[in-house]
């Protein structure tokens, strides 16, 4: 296992969407991964067995801790399930890492109904539903922490208004679960990731789209799934404790220049 800091030693940490699609990393996996090999050990859950399999195989030829949990974060019934699984195995729950996301284009005049819920569900209500069950697990531990993931969308809207919306929603969400659970010491940020390199976006952009997409960050640097994941490993350990209902934006400075780049 790579030597770290073990900033999540002894701490039980729940990771959403840990598979990714084809060779690029995404933003689960990279989070699995570096949350295990800093100490935790991982639930990693994701819709596919087969995505969850690599993640997961990763993490223990690094020598880390982690069990797959395949299931469906948009049915609550998997999402208690999920969290059950964690606690019979690692004794507690710590940590709770929302990254499940689906991209939503269109205006309100070219999206669907059924698009639109479909969005809301998996960006949205699928942090309400692990939320839901996770937290009455963390505050018999004494806190926890949890980290969602949102978008610059929802501060830099770009002609996908279900996304954007989805991901705003994230952010208040973050800051309502921030309030009412602070007095059991459990922190709720998140992480508003610009236009990197991950499985998401990965499999139909050509080489001249990914170096526009570079070109785009005042730092010339293309973020990655890494980026993300650093991130978010602060905000889950204790480096973080006085930090709560917090929107950190990471994307290489992005949303500091015109939209239209």
């Amino acid at each position: 296992m790579p030597q770290g800091k073990s900033r999540l030693e002894g701490k039980v940490a729940i990771v959403t969407g840990a598979g990714a699609r084809g060779r690029v990393m995404g933003n689960g996996k990279a989070a699995a991964i570096l949350f295990a090999r800093e100490g935790a050990k991982v639930v990693a859950m994701d819709v596919s067995e087969e995505r969850l399999a690599d993640t997961i195989a990763v993490i223990r030829e690094d020598g880390g801790d982690a069990i797959p949990f395949v299931g469906d974060v948009t049915k609550s019934g998997d999402c208690k399930a999920m969290v059950k699984a964690a606690v019979s195995k690692y004794g507690k729950l710590d940590i709770l890492h929302n990254n499940v996301g689906i991209n939503g284009p269109g205006s309100v005049v070219d999206v669907t109904e059924d698009d639109w819920d479909m969005v809301m569900s998996v960006n949205l209500t699928s942090m309400v539903l692990t939320s839901k069950f996770a937290i009455p697990e963390m505050i018999k531990s004494g806190g926890g922490a949890i980290v969602n993931i949102s978008s610059i969308s929802a501060i830099r809207p770009r002609g996908m208004t279900s996304y954007t919306v989805s991901k705003a929603g994230v952010v208040a969400l973050t800051k309502a679960m921030a309030l009412d659970y602070a007095p059991q010491r459990i922190r709720v940020n998140c992480l508003l990731p610009g236009p990197a390199y991950t499985s998401m976006v990965a499999g139909g952009m050509s080489e001249e789209m990914r170096d526009l997409r570079r070109q785009a960050s005042p730092l010339g640097i293309e973020g990655s799934s890494w980026d993300i994941a650093y991130a978010a490993l602060y905000l889950a350990s204790d480096e973080a404790r006085w930090v709560t209902g917090a929107e950190i934006v990471v994307d290489g400075g992005v949303s500091l220049v015109n939209a239209k780049r």
